[in-house]
């Protein structure tokens, strides 16, 4: 999973009704799949099936440190996921990735937007 986060990556809500096979095959430990293609791709398809894909304006971010990069971005995206759903939205888009330290320790900090796909123009989450 650590390794798909990247700046682009777009995960969706196991759950979400998506039309054809846009997801990868399988979800992470949270139980969200990553997109195929590229945003723009996913958007126009969704577009297509009859759906929305709202943006949230705001964008959240979270910073875990520790010594072990790919556990800390595991944490980083449960701790986004946690955020997104209180928002009542069903995916994420990852807007950008940083490493850095704090008194030697490093950490890495992930900012994303949450995302929501739904039928109709306006949001239900």
């Amino acid at each position: 999973m650590a390794d798909t986060i990247i700046a682009g990556t777009i995960r969706v809500q196991e759950d979400t009704q998506l039309p054809g096979s846009l997801l990868h095959a399988g979800s992470d430990s949270n139980g969200w799949a990553m997109v195929d293609g590229t945003s723009s791709a996913f958007e126009k398809a969704l577009q297509d099936a009859g759906l929305t894909f709202f943006f949230m304006a705001g964008e959240i971010k979270t910073t875990v440190f520790g010594f072990d990069r790919q556990k800390a971005l595991a944490s980083a995206m449960k701790r986004l996921i946690t955020n997104v759903k209180s928002q009542h939205c069903n995916s994420i888009e990852i807007t950008r990735v940083t490493d850095g330290s704090f008194l030697r320790v490093p950490c890495v900090s992930v900012y994303a937007h949450p995302r929501h796909v739904q039928e109709g123009t306006r949001f239900s989450g």
